[in-house]
Formats: C-alpha cells, structure tokens, sequence
C-alpha cells in the first residue's frame, strides 16, 4: 500500500478531491482525522497542509502528494513534479502601500517585507532579503507597520487592494497544482498507475470523441480536418460509397470541426466526450 498527501484545505482542496474521484478512487476526508484508506486501489491517503506536503514527499515519509508548486519551491524539497494539475493556479507578487513612493521591483531591495515565501523572494533576488516571515494574513502587516511591503499569494487582487496596497511589477513566481513523487518512487507499480489515471482524466478533460459519416470523394479532406492523436479510425459503410470515420478532437474546437464537416457534406455527425483515456 502506497502512502500519498492530499490538501486538507483551501483552493486545492475541492479541485484534488473531484480528480481523484474521476479516476475512481476514494479520497474523501473522513470527519475529524487525517487518513482516508482505499482498500481497492491500494492507497492510504493522508490530508496535510498543503506547505507540509513537500517535505514529507520530499524525505519519503509520504510516496507522493498534490500541492502547489510555490510549496515545493518554498521548502526546497527533493521531490520530483511528475505532472502539472489544471487548477490552483495563482502568483506570488510583491505589493506597496498606494502612498509609497517605491515603484518597481529593484527598489525592494533596502525595503522590509513581510511574507510566507522567504526562500522564493531571496531565490528571485540572488540575495539575503530583510524578511519578516508570517504565516498568513501578511496583507495587513504593512499597516500594523511590521514591513514596507508584502510578498503574497494573488488569485484576483481584491484582498491587497481592501488592505490599500497596490501590486508592483511582474510576479516572482508564478505557480500551478502538480502532482510529486519522492525520487525513489517513480518505478512504483501504484504510483505509476496513479500517474496514469490522471494523465487520462487530463486528456480526456482536453479531448472529445468526434463520429461522422463521410463521402468517399470528401475523406481525405475530412481526416485532414479530423487528423486524431495518431491517425483516425475509419471503415466503409455497408454497400455504400460512404465512409464512417471516429477521431480525437480538442474540445475547444469541437463545434467548430462539427460545422466544418457537415457544410463539407458529412452526416450523422456525433460529438462524445471522454471520461478518461490511456493514450
């Protein structure tokens, strides 16, 4: 049985639990405790701070883990990303009062900031910063007069600018969710089962199934429009100088393909979607 961590809240949480869900397995967190078992698919899952997570992967307490990337980077972790997530996306960004005069990133270099990031802000700048480490609610520490700026997960920007801060420049670091493993652990039957799963719920969240029927003189024009992940699928309809053709499409485009190859003169044009893929 592997051992692997999971969010125990905030704005992974919700996201991880829906995925691993779609990939059949069962992750719920039971009330009030930190380990969920799934008996079928061979996982013990523990819910941790998602800050916590990296280091536990990343001295292999824990054979893997979801959080985000910024955690990783943050705890200077040995544990391998394996696979981007398509949630949790956020910055870390440097923000001043609206009065100051200071005006760009560089100018931080003599100021004081508050953050949960110390590593990463001394990582951007090359250098020992004059850092004031919090653990949450830095926005307000500017006003409390703590420090002259802030370094601070952003998602829209509302609570910096309720707290009278404006951000400066580009981000420091831009992060995402990802699925790691410990080094040791990447040749793991359950861990590579895992890792596949999630690479197919994520294909199949990206592609749809695309079926029509096309005549002869149009297929090779169809199948261009219609190429597939390798090539499509296609056989002769029975007694009929018509083709029955099946490919992958992205989902973004599937509407469109769909006009295309009825105003081609294709019929029976069917969209599917895909609720998971080995590809």
């Amino acid at each position: 049985m592997i051992k692997v961590a999971l969010p125990n809240k905030g704005m992974l949480f919700d996201p991880t639990q829906d995925l691993l869900k779609a990939c059949g397995y069962k992750a719920s967190k039971p009330y009030k405790t930190l380990t969920s078992i799934d008996l079928q698919n061979g996982i013990e899952f523990f819910f941790l701070r998602p800050s916590d997570i990296p280091m536990y992967v990343g001295r292999g307490i824990i054979d893997a883990g979801i959080t985000g990337i910024d955690f990783n980077a943050e705890a200077n972790s040995p544990a391998i990303k394996v696979l981007d997530l398509p949630y949790g996306a956020s910055k870390l960004c440097a923000a001043v009062p609206n009065d100051s005069s200071i005006a760009s990133l560089s100018d931080l270099k003599e100021s004081s900031i508050a953050t949960s990031f110390p590593n990463i802000v001394n990582q951007f700048y090359q250098k020992q910063m004059n850092i004031i480490k919090l653990e949450g609610a830095v926005e307000i520490s500017v006003n409390l007069g703590v420090a002259d700026a802030v370094v601070d997960v952003v998602e829209t920007g509302t609570t910096l600018k309720q707290a009278g801060l404006r951000i400066l420049g580009e981000p420091l670091f831009k992060s995402n969710a990802a699925l790691f493993t410990h080094p040791d652990k990447q040749n793991d039957i359950k861990v590579n089962t895992l890792i596949r799963r999630i690479e197919g719920k994520l294909v199949a969240s990206s592609y749809m199934m695309i079926e029509y029927n096309v005549p002869s003189q149009f297929l090779s024009k169809a199948c261009d429009l219609t190429p597939g992940l390798d090539s499509p699928t296609i056989s002769q309809l029975h007694n009929q100088d018509w083709y029955a053709v099946k490919a992958m499409v992205l989902q973004d485009d599937a509407n469109e393909i769909m006009d295309q190859l009825w105003a081609m003169g294709c019929r029976s044009v069917l969209l599917f979607t895909i609720k998971s893929a080995r590809i």
